[in-house]
């Protein structure tokens, strides 16, 4: 599957979009996570590595 997205982002030549999600920081009425694939603190270091290479935020 690696080598799928190293294909897909070989192949943009005029304009790309990078999604990073924002995740899911809600929790259960018991306390767990909704969803625990998706805590932001997994996104936030990729988003912060984009913005310090300049790529604009749409």
């Amino acid at each position: 599957m690696l080598n799928a997205y190293r294909v897909l982002l070989t192949r943009a030549r005029a304009c790309m979009v990078i999604c990073v999600l924002a995740g899911n920081a809600n929790k259960t009425p018991t306390g767990f996570w909704e969803d625990s694939t998706r805590l932001p603190e997994y996104y936030d270091g990729t988003y912060q590595y984009f913005k310090s290479l300049g790529i604009e935020e749409i």
